[in-house]
């Protein structure tokens, strides 16, 4: 007992040791009864019903090896020991699921199964094995970056991948800690195995599993509604954020998750970034492959906040961060640090934390519309995902102009439908008129969506995913008319003090455009991609949720006399601002 009580979690020694108090017991109630109240938990009906999905799914798993080891020839003594077994990772493996979150699993097997096999036999022997119409929706997806399946499971999302040991069985006991079991895997596989290798450590270096769950409920929900919460788009993702969470708990490892996120918030604010969050040294191992390490790999050096995966390989998280989302996310911190104080106080409730992201209603006057458009729907789900991959690098490259002080950009795409008669009608769509939009079908951001091909063309940039084929006119309506899918990206732009009235982004639009129609396949019969200088007073207003408050226009003020003589007086607020783009639509 005496050594669990002086053990040191983490890198460095606790900052405080110290037990909850009575009013830190009573401020953690009240958060986890907000969290429900956001509808944060399940019930206990949903959670057995994931359970009853993941024993379907291990069954599947055993059988489906035995299938293919039969068909391999192996002898009857090795098929029935060859095994099979699932793994979960992400928001179920942590324990911060909640109604409708999907559900990570990783399907791993012997070396004699191939990822050929998974996606030939797996598919099939599962819709057969599950109970009539359990399984809906059913999407392989070989070729992404982290090759996948997706389903409805008895009304619960699944994300399958898949991963081959270099061994002869894989038993139900089996664990993925130890090391050597990386050893002759293929680099997709490692992928693979990373995600439940990564959550496993994090929930063994933390001090408390139900405070550290507790705790990152409140956080996810905060950078959720703070519109902070995507790893491709240049803010830290999932893992990342369980990361920090997890590293606070090291640092107060008796503390509430009321506590936890209070500290939270002024720890992270004030960290000496780029210096790394580590929940535990960096380990070497088995394997030639490389692991972070600025004083080696030059590129590990530009991390500007990194974040490091403590399973071996270990790898930055947040990789993709740019300097203008660690601004905003720095921003985001202090914003809410500020309001923790007032509810460890007393002064506010825990909703407060959790008000929605003003980005549309209040935050910027000057936005930039990324339209990506296609001629089929298939087409759209990998040319919207590349260009969604890209943004960042616009968002960099904006950061280079010196009237720019920073470009903020929106955490998800929205996804429109348009009907169009004629070409100029398709001309307007692809500059962002929305005036064909087809009124019937809802505006959906692309994380509602939710698309295998679109998400896999996003985490990969679009490299490995077979090419949209077909002829530009092949999709009309019923009436003839030219279906236009589009997704549209929003980047508002922070003017520095000393910006003036005139800002040309030509180059840095154009450079852009051209990363994203050098995809190799790109196909300019099908795919577009238009950037437009959008005032906040012209926003669509299905970025805007019912009751928000729409942005005006200002009138400019009306020229006054002086001795006689007309003075236009003129802020630079209410004043237009000229933005040069390269106006070309590819």
């Amino acid at each position: 007992m005496a050594a669990q009580q002086t053990r040191q979690w983490g890198v460095t020694p606790a900052v405080s040791t110290a037990l909850p108090s009575p009013k830190e017991l009573a401020a953690n109630d009240a958060l986890i009864a907000e969290l429900k109240r956001e509808n944060n938990f399940e019930s206990a009906e949903e959670t057995e019903r994931r359970t009853t999905v993941l024993k379907s799914l291990q069954n599947v798993t055993v059988e489906f090896v035995r299938q293919v080891s039969k068909r391999k020839g192996l002898p009857q003594s090795a098929i029935e020991s060859s095994g099979g077994k699932i793994f979960t990772y992400g928001s179920y493996r942590l324990g911060v699921y909640g109604p409708g979150s999907d559900i990570d699993t990783l399907v791993v097997v012997p070396r004699h199964v191939s990822r050929d096999d998974f996606f030939e036999y797996f598919p099939s022997l599962l819709e057969s094995m599950a109970s009539p119409g359990a399984i809906e929706e059913l999407t392989p997806v070989p070729d992404a970056f982290v090759p996948i399946i997706k389903m409805e499971y008895s009304g619960i999302s699944i994300d399958l991948i898949f991963a081959r040991l270099a061994v002869a069985q894989v038993p139900t006991d089996l664990e993925l800690k130890d090391k050597s079991l990386l050893r002759g895997v293929e680099e997709r596989d490692l992928r693979c195995l990373n995600g439940t290798r990564v959550t496993d450590e994090i929930l063994e270096l933390v001090p408390q599993q139900k405070t550290f769950r507790h705790a990152l409920r409140g956080i996810k929900l905060w950078a959720q509604r703070r519109a902070i919460y995507a790893n491709v788009m240049g803010f830290p993702g999932g893992v990342a954020w369980a990361m920090l969470v997890a590293r606070v708990c090291q640092l107060y490892p008796h503390a509430t998750g009321s506590v936890i996120i209070g500290k939270f918030f002024r720890i992270m604010s004030k960290w000496a970034w780029p210096q790394p969050v580590l929940l535990k040294p960096i380990e070497d191992g088995p394997l030639q492959v490389r692991v972070w390490n600025p004083k080696v790999y030059n590129g590990d050096r530009f991390h500007l906040m990194p974040i490091i995966t403590p399973a071996y390989p270990s790898m930055c998280a947040t990789h993709n961060i740019t300097m203008s989302t660690k601004k905003i996310i720095i921003r985001e911190l202090d914003r809410a640090g500020d309001i923790a104080d007032k509810i460890l106080t007393g002064q506010v409730p825990w909703k407060e934390l959790f008000g929605r992201h003003t980005f549309f209603t209040q935050d910027y006057k000057y936005y930039l519309s990324i339209v990506a458009a296609s001629r089929s729907k298939e087409a759209q789900l990998l040319w919207s995902g590349l260009v969604e991959s890209k943004v960042r690098l616009l968002v960099a490259s904006l950061e280079t102009v010196d009237s720019i002080e920073l470009a903020h950009p929106f955490n998800k795409g929205y996804d429109r439908v348009h009907h169009c008669s004629n070409e100029d009608e398709i001309d307007k769509v692809l500059s962002g008129n929305l005036q064909f939009q087809e009124k019937e079908t809802q505006t959906e951001s692309t994380d509602l969506a939710n698309d295998p091909r679109h998400i896999a063309a996003a985490q990969a940039g679009g490299s490995g995913l077979e090419p949209s084929v077909g002829n530009p006119d092949a999709e009309r309506d019923d009436s003839e008319k030219h279906v236009i899918y589009t997704t549209t990206y929003y980047v508002g732009i922070e003017l520095a003090e000393h910006a003036k009235k005139s800002l040309d982004i030509s180059w840095q639009t154009k450079e852009f455009k051209d990363i994203c129609t050098n995809w190799p396949q790109y196909n300019p019969d099908l795919n577009s991609l238009s950037i437009v200088h959008t005032r906040n007073y012209d926003l669509p207003d299905d970025v805007f949720l019912q009751g928000e408050k729409h942005p005006i226009r200002i009138k400019k003020p009306k020229a006054a006399k002086s001795n006689g003589t007309l003075v236009k007086k003129r802020s630079f607020a209410a004043s237009d601002l000229e933005v040069r783009l390269y106006l070309l639509n590819y």
